[in-house]
């Protein structure tokens, strides 16, 4: 069987039988979506678009016609490919090694946190391809020990990461020291206007392929149970605890926003009694493999992450996917979801909201067409229950798989004096005692979902705030002297933040400073937002008041 017969649906876009038959071996069958889109016009020479998430095939889609189009001659690389982090550069070599191993390619990933004297050596003997994050590229290129001048295609992997990273500028310089004919490929997950921009710049009379995201989104979202809790910031690390308890998920991700708040989180379910490991841009690449050898190898089974950080990586036995804070661009969502819901087995996507952060959630349902239930966090008896159920399971094991004959001694023994299942009972409840099931908890208090889905409980009476959540007062360095007026202050935050005028509550404006009431959960992006922008043509400091809030 030759490999055009062996592979017919790569064979008609139009690949040679040295990828063919690779691909044959590798056991691709049928290529899809985004590769049956953009290999044919990538192999006419064509620059690219794709707007294509996880699991989409996007890298076979780029490097099958990179790999195609190659002139190697011994030198300098023929292929220049930029991804955000370590964990990709290392997997897109890979995958350039696997698809390319008949044409004798030579691939070199570069990334910041490996030795640099290899990365000169390997690239004084020559390379056909480099792959590599932003910084450390433009290292070698101003070093001399990266030449361009051979440069025939430049891609640009998960380009919205690296903008969210702040490559920007190292991308228009990498770029600008290229050939004005290279070939250039762009795939993005979402599209955000700063990166179209740059594509209008970079890119000529591209081949647009949009297919990548909605695909992800209509074949992967089906196979994963999503649900939305919403949870006051004060109360997200017991929701969350909580939630990890009664789902008992085999490996799970959890995303959040900053490097701070991964340390924190992980600390904080590692007290509770979690496998955790916190994974992030601050640590060294030493620490990054250790982290994924432990979760990879059933070590651990949570992994506390930011987005930057987890590009590029793929947990085989993953079953759960946690938002911690809502995604703030919809595409970001999908493309974490479809980590889990693979291959026809189920996974589970949690989000944990606060009141204020409905309209994100509506922005996701739009996208995905589905709805996002809103759901209760489990009450203290929901835990209870759950951990019972953990304890009888154990015991049904126990009995399935014999050897307890030698126990046998103290049940008869008991059995004299006691009824047996008084003796049964008791012996259950040590088990369950022994893996911490009466464990003081406390009731988390229920809010509003977004748009006012979801139970209210009592308990939440007396709060203050729009959604019923707690409020607090940022102390803002500006006030009349500096021509400040309420109006001010409000555009400055509902134009920087994610806060509408509605979100805001009272201003207080003294001489020489503000104070302005906004929700306890947005006050820190409201400090961030302030101290960004300008007001009276002055740039305001912003803190948290040092005082408690007065309530109404």
């Amino acid at each position: 069987m030759n490999a055009d017969e062996a592979a017919p649906g790569f064979a008609d876009l139009g690949l040679g039988p040295e990828l063919l038959g690779v691909l044959t071996d590798l056991g691709y069958e049928e290529p899809t979506p985004i590769q049956r889109e953009a290999i044919p016009p990538l192999l006419a020479g064509r620059d690219l678009l794709g707007q294509a998430a996880t699991g989409t095939g996007k890298t076979a889609a780029f490097a099958l016609p990179v790999l195609e189009r190659m002139h190697a001659d011994g030198g300098d690389p023929d292929a220049l490919v930029l991804v955000p982090t370590r964990e990709l550069a290392v997997q897109v070599s890979q995958a350039f090694h696997r698809y390319g191993r008949e044409l004798g390619v030579r691939v070199l990933p570069i990334y910041g946190g490996q030795p640099i004297g290899r990365q000169l050596q390997v690239l004084r003997r020559g390379v056909d391809v480099v792959v590599a994050t932003p910084g450390r590229a433009l290292d070698h290129i101003d070093r001399g020990s990266l030449r361009l001048e051979g440069v025939a295609t430049v891609v640009l992997d998960e380009a919205d990461e690296m903008l969210d990273m702040g490559f920007a500028e190292d991308i228009e310089a990498i770029l600008a020291r290229t050939r004005e004919d290279r070939q250039t490929m762009l795939f993005s997950a979402t599209m955000p206007a700063r990166l179209d921009r740059i594509a209008r710049r970079q890119l000529r009379d591209p081949v647009r392929i949009e297919l990548g995201r909605e695909a992800a989104a209509a074949e992967e979202t089906p196979l994963v149970r999503q649900a939305a809790y919403v949870v006051a910031r004060a109360h997200k690390p017991d929701a969350l605890a909580r939630l990890l308890d009664v789902e008992s998920p085999e490996a799970a991700i959890v995303f959040c926003r900053t490097r701070a708040e991964v340390e924190q989180l992980t600390e904080t379910l590692a007290g509770r009694g979690h496998r955790a490991e916190a994974l992030h841009g601050g640590m060294s690449q030493d620490q990054r493999d250790r982290v994924m050898k432990r979760v990879r190898g059933g070590g651990a089974d949570l992994l506390v992450a930011t987005d930057v950080a987890a590009r590029g990586l793929d947990i085989e036995h993953l079953t759960h996917v946690v938002n911690y804070d809502v995604p703030s661009a919809p595409e970001a969502y999908v493309h974490r979801i479809g980590r889990v819901g693979r291959a026809g087995r189920e996974g589970v996507a949690i989000t944990l909201t606060e009141p204020r952060e409905h309209r994100m959630i509506k922005a996701i349902e739009r996208l995905t067409k589905r709805r996002i239930p809103v759901e209760q966090v489990p009450t203290v008896t929901d835990l209870r229950a759950r951990r019972l159920e953990i304890t009888q399971s154990a015991l049904r094991d126990a009995l399935v798989a014999g050897g307890s004959d030698r126990f046998r001694v103290v049940v008869e023994a008991l059995a004299d004096e006691y009824d047996l299942m008084d003796v049964a009972l008791a012996a259950v409840k040590l088990a369950h005692e022994a893996t911490g099931g009466d464990a003081d908890e406390r009731e988390i208090p229920a809010v509003a979902g977004p748009g006012g889905r979801g139970p209210r409980r009592d308990d939440d009476r007396g709060r203050s705030g729009a959604d019923g959540g707690e409020t607090t007062r940022v102390f803002v360095n500006l006030g009349r002297a500096a021509g400040v007026r309420p109006q001010d202050l409000v555009g400055a935050i509902a134009g920087e933040s994610r806060l509408s005028g509605r979100d805001i509550g009272a201003i207080e404006i003294a001489d020489r400073f503000s104070l302005v009431e906004v929700p306890e959960s947005s006050a820190d992006e409201v400090i961030e937002a302030l101290r960004q922008t300008t007001i009276k043509g002055r740039r305001p400091g912003a803190r948290r008041e040092r005082y408690p809030a007065r309530r109404g």
